[in-house]
């Protein structure tokens, strides 16, 4: 596609606003759309753009400003009329109800009322939804509190898929996919761009941007950039245009592993794995687990952190055997645990940054079961000056910061409890790209005090820049594990399609 100003606006957007009490989240944005294109809405978190999106959705009624819908005034608010207006997004936060099924997720809000659907129906019209966005291994039945995180967003995705939408916003729709599912959730965009429709994509992984937009909108301190065609951008302007100064490495150096072991597996077979697994982690060394869904690299980081049950292997922590049939035996050898989906498994969204980072180690400053706030505000503020958070900010509740400042309270919180070992799940998942070089950063000045990590992700150019050591897995099975300047992004796709070719 390319851009053409004679061609008529799918959406124009002119002087959109909104403020909340004294913070402006939008101020005088405007934004262009043509059909069949797809537009990349960038910037760090609180720069302005989900505001925007949920505007386009309905949940937020501007203060100012007038929207076009095909050459039309529209009032988008509330989310009925945007819906009408034939908007739809995919979130980033998941919009399913956990104690339905699947098939009954992907059709709310589509059946009217008095309309009464049987369960085989629903069934034949879920089953090609799933198969197009990868599903298609998921009984229609099952319900939605038995996926996992990916599942549950190429299930978001297929929702969109059964509406007829003019425009398509998807919100990070490939945080936490692998690089398999990713391809085939970019396939799907290009061909609903093919087919006409408007598609608007948020993301902070900038490889994407160049692979699938046309043009790049990005929005910092409400404020909202002329779209740019990708072809005139690299990713050193994006970053430029986004944190408004360079961004000189993203990565920090690898230069903190020693010769000494801190974390033994030997022999370590979870639900997930189909075979046994062993290895060991240095101090100061970061092991980075990857591979696709379901491939088992998941499993071993929750089987360590006593998150499910292990069938066979031991594990030593400095020399000394770790019940890891236990959480709280877990903890107290200094392992700690990060999961991929931290809202629902890392804090407590209503409670404050301070509470939140205490949670883990609030008995070490209590004595007979009263807390001493002294000690807590002074601990956690140590932990915050640490993780550049700001500590203005230790009675705001945790729900209200971005993605980047709330995985820093869900990793910094187990700074308290003394930890020898570090498991993370997905450690930058709706991270900016500014905040997620700080974490990277401070993963990296942990490694530099004496811990070993493990980290489990899905994004191979994130495995292959900050860990030290690889593990590739596939189907349940270790298929090689060596150190990361041996492998290349090419490298782990070529072997996990040598394998599941060879399978």
């Amino acid at each position: 596609m390319t851009s053409d100003e004679r061609r008529p606006l799918r959406v124009r957007a002119r002087g959109v606003a909104k403020t909340y009490g004294a913070i402006r989240a939008l101020a005088d944005v405007d934004f262009d759309l043509y059909p069949g294109e797809v537009m990349a809405l960038l910037g760090e978190n609180g720069a302005g753009k989900s505001t925007f999106v949920k505007t386009l959705a309905g949940l937020v009624d501007p203060d100012e400003g007038e929207i076009e819908i095909d050459g039309r005034p529209t009032v988008l608010y509330p989310s009925a009329r945007s819906q009408e207006a034939g908007i739809v997004v995919v979130h980033q936060e998941f919009g399913s109800i956990r104690a339905l099924s699947v098939a009954e997720n992907l059709y709310l809000g589509q059946i009217r009322t008095g309309t009464v659907w049987r369960r085989k129906d629903l069934r034949a019209h879920a089953l090609p939804l799933l198969a197009r966005v990868g599903l298609d291994h998921l009984d229609p039945d099952t319900l939605v509190e038995k996926l996992s995180v990916a599942e549950c967003q190429l299930l978001e995705i297929a929702r969109a898929l059964s509406r007829d939408a003019k425009v398509v916003i998807f919100d990070e729709p490939t945080a936490a996919l692998s690089d398999h599912e990713i391809e085939r959730v970019l396939e799907i965009i290009r061909q609903l761009a093919a087919e006409g429709r408007s598609i608007i994509y948020v993301t902070h992984r900038l490889p994407e941007v160049f692979r699938l937009a046309d043009r790049v909108t990005v929005f910092r301190n409400g404020h909202s950039s002329a779209p740019v065609p990708i072809g005139e951008l690299d990713v050193a302007g994006v970053v430029t245009m986004m944190l408004g100064r360079e961004l000189s490495s993203v990565y920090p150096e690898r230069d903190t592993m020693t010769d000494e072991p801190v974390l033994q597996v030997t022999d370590l077979l979870v639900p997930g794995l189909k075979a046994p697994v062993g290895f060991t982690v240095r101090r100061g060394e970061i092991l980075g687990l990857t591979g696709q869904i379901g491939s088992g690299s998941n499993a071993v980081c929750r089987g360590l952190a006593g998150m499910v049950p292990v069938l066979t292997g031991s594990v030593t922590v400095d020399g000394v055997a770790l019940d890891v049939r236990s959480r709280r035996a877990g903890i107290a050898r200094g392992v700690a645990f990060c999961s991929d989906d931290r809202k629902v498994d890392g804090m407590f969204e209503e409670r404050t940054v301070s509470e939140n980072l205490s949670s883990p180690w609030i008995s070490r400053v209590a004595r007979l079961t009263v807390v001493s706030r002294r000690r807590e505000r002074q601990r956690t503020s140590a932990i915050a000056s640490s993780f550049a958070i700001d500590k203005r900010r230790l009675g705001t509740q945790v729900g209200m910061l971005s993605g980047g400042n709330q995985q820093k309270v869900v990793l910094g919180k187990w700074l308290g409890t003394e930890p020898r070992v570090l498991l993370v799940e997905e450690p930058t998942r709706g991270v900016d790209v500014g905040a997620r070089a700080e974490v990277y950063q401070r993963l990296r000045a942990l490694c530099a005090d004496g811990l070993a990590i493990v980290v489990a992700s899905s994004d191979s150019a994130e495995v292959l820049g900050l860990c030290d050591t690889v593990a590739s897995f596939y189907h349940g099975r270790l298929q090689s594990i060596r150190p990361a300047s041996e492998w290349t992004e090419h490298d782990l796709t070529v072997e996990v399609m040598h394998t599941e070719v060879s399978a």
